[in-house]
């Protein structure tokens, strides 16, 4: 595909199956830029393809991924998308806007440990498992730009992931890898190489798209039920609030929520809190504690209760029922925040910007619309869903506290993972 070809009807048709029609010009400049780009860099093509990926919002099942737990998540309309053209040899060359270029030589498929926390490592993650799972691959150039904020909560690394995982799939696989099977391996990548021992949930919702329930009782099948849900036929728009928090040095926090839900699985000679059942604990609450210590304890009965709120929530998404869903939200915030604890780090207890986000929502709202910790947790974003006769207010009284362009009003992107 040329240039020239990025200005015709036709790409704007294929646009338009994944962006909304008053986006579609800002849209089109985007793509024309990346290929300009990817021009500069690699040389003029006419064989030039592109991709996207989304970012996700999860809305409820906070931190219950991996334990196999139970998730609603959505698809928004932030993503990543690459400028792309395939090679005959195993390199792949990656230049993502504001960052260094990458480039992987995927001959080489062992863990390299000084790639942790890099992309490199994501990539050579990915074109390993695969191979190991008998799929082709093949080498690529990449110009990438993306949406997705980083450390925002909104799954910025999964929207890379999966968008690496696409390109894979429709260069070499003729796109017959299914959305699934790509977010499995890329948490495979995630966990194994970029050595983040993340859940299924985020690389899951990027790649299948839409509004989705989740059940992650059998990682290797999770079950996947799609929804149908339009926040503006309740009045109510979907606001996420970044509160300037970056994730970069918070890994271990994370891993910590992970390993102490583990912990008390392991009581039981278990792996996962899923295997478990919470009369079982409830049962054992002293002997529990007395192994694992008080948080782990916490955070495992935070588990059992977002899998339950999960479950109402969608019930109530299935009935109409938004009040039901506000009341639900606002109970999976409660208890991050008092059991779970993801809402600020004891590294930096004088920061603690989601907290005082959360705070500020609730006096701004007055008893209307419904709030929480988004994602991760500890830094980064919350989560709002916001009356739209006080989406000015609001956003006007937030954005003086967090800056000018911390609050972002999303829509739910029903396509994943995609060739455009």
């Amino acid at each position: 595909m040329t240039e020239t070809n990025l200005c015709s009807a036709e790409f704007k048709e294929r646009l338009l199956k994944v962006y909304s029609e008053n986006e579609i010009e800002f849209q089109m400049k985007r793509y024309l830029d990346l290929a300009k780009k990817f021009n500069d860099d690699f040389g003029t093509s006419s064989c030039l393809r592109f991709f996207s990926s989304p970012g996700r919002t999860e809305i409820c099942g906070n931190h219950t991924d991996h334990n196999n737990g139970k998730v609603l998540a959505a698809a928004i309309d932030l993503d990543a998308v690459a400028c792309v053209k395939a090679r005959t040899d195993t390199i792949i060359n990656a230049h993502s806007e504001g960052y260094s270029p990458v480039t992987v030589d995927f001959s080489n498929t062992d863990v390299v440990d000084d790639e942790a926390g890099k992309s490199s490592a994501l990539i050579r993650g990915i074109c390993a498992r695969f191979l190991q799972l008998g799929y082709k691959v093949g080498g690529f150039d990449a110009v990438i730009t993306s949406r997705v904020l980083s450390g925002s909560g909104l799954s910025s690394s999964a929207a890379y992931e999966v968008l690496i995982g696409t390109i894979l799939n429709y260069l070499y696989n003729d796109g017959k890898i299914s959305p699934v099977v790509i977010a499995q391996i890329s948490q495979y990548s995630e966990n194994v190489y970029f050595k983040k021992p993340c859940g299924l949930l985020d690389q899951t919702a990027c790649s299948v798209g839409g509004f989705v329930e989740i059940d992650f009782k059998d990682t290797s099948a999770p079950v996947i039920e799609k929804s149908v849900f339009d926040l503006k036929n309740f009045g109510h728009l979907l606001c996420i609030v970044d509160t300037g928090g970056n994730h970069a040095d918070l890994t271990d926090d994370y891993a910590a929520i992970r390993s102490e839900m583990n912990a008390v699985a392991n009581f039981f000679n278990k792996s996962v809190l899923r295997e478990v059942d919470e009369s079982d604990v409830i049962k054992n609450l002293a002997s529990i504690r007395e192994k694992t210590g008080d948080r782990a304890l916490l955070r495992a009965l935070h588990f059992y209760g977002e899998n339950k709120r999960v479950e109402k929530m969608s019930a109530a998404l299935k009935n109409g029922d938004f009040e039901t869903f506000k009341r639900i939200i606002l109970e999976s915030g409660r208890s991050s925040y008092m059991y779970n604890q993801n809402c600020f780090t004891s590294k930096k207890p004088h920061e603690q910007p989601v907290s005082l986000a959360l705070c500020l929502a609730e006096k701004f709202l007055d008893g209307e619309g419904a709030f929480r910790v988004h994602g991760g947790g500890f830094a980064g974003t919350v989560q709002i869903f916001l009356p739209e006769e006080k989406a000015e207010s609001f956003v006007s009284s937030m954005s003086a506290v967090f800056g000018k362009n911390s609050c972002y009003i999303l829509n739910i992107r029903s396509i994943g993972g995609c060739e455009i």
